[in-house]
């Protein structure tokens, strides 16, 4: 199985996913970023599909369709999506149907979207953590393949808190792509 992953950020999840040996052909940035540079010291292409806008006048279709173009030249079985920046539209999600993981700071159902942490920070919960599923269209909606909790702690900050979940995200995420692909073969 040959799993193209998409980035945005800092890499660090990407880097959980190359330290796992898992059979990534391809990395997908939107933006100049330190992912890149991760996937290039392991001999991995990094191919920048850069936005046209962060405007209303950016077209999310378009886009979408450029980076499943990317995915279909690497010969992609599996995306997963690393912290990538930018919501894509129904074009991947018909070429990979149940064949896109994401990984996302909270445990979902709750607190949706980009600011996560922060959101659960403010509502003062004791406990959040990370979760782990397939993608649909609607952001950080699907199926969930495993979630793990983490304790808000007396003395968090929204960052030592999202540094916690992201200690676990990257255990977590590769261990689940891991058994994706072997129920694969």
């Amino acid at each position: 199985m040959r799993i193209g992953v998409l980035a945005s950020g800092s890499g660090t999840i990407l880097q959980a996913l190359l330290d796992a040996q898992l059979p990534i052909v391809v990395v997908v940035v939107d933006r100049e970023c330190a992912a890149t540079e991760r996937a290039q010291r392991r001999d991995i292409p990094a191919v920048l599909v850069r936005r046209s806008s962060y405007g209303g006048d950016f077209d999310r279709v378009a886009y979408t369709h450029e980076v499943v173009d990317v995915l279909a030249r690497y010969e992609v079985d599996l995306v997963a999506m690393a912290g990538f920046g930018t919501i894509l539209e129904k074009p991947i999600h018909d070429a990979y149907p149940d064949r896109i993981v994401n990984t996302h700071p909270a445990l979902l159902p709750a607190f949706k979207g980009w600011h996560a942490v922060e959101e659960a920070f403010a509502a003062g919960v004791k406990v959040t953590g990370c979760t782990v599923h397939f993608a649909r269209l609607d952001v950080d909606d699907g199926p969930i393949l495993a979630q793990e909790s983490v304790p808000v702690l007396a003395d968090d900050t929204v960052e030592t808190l999202h540094e916690r979940i992201k200690d676990v995200e990257r255990r977590l995420y590769p261990a689940v792509l891991k058994e994706l692909i072997t129920k694969e073969q």
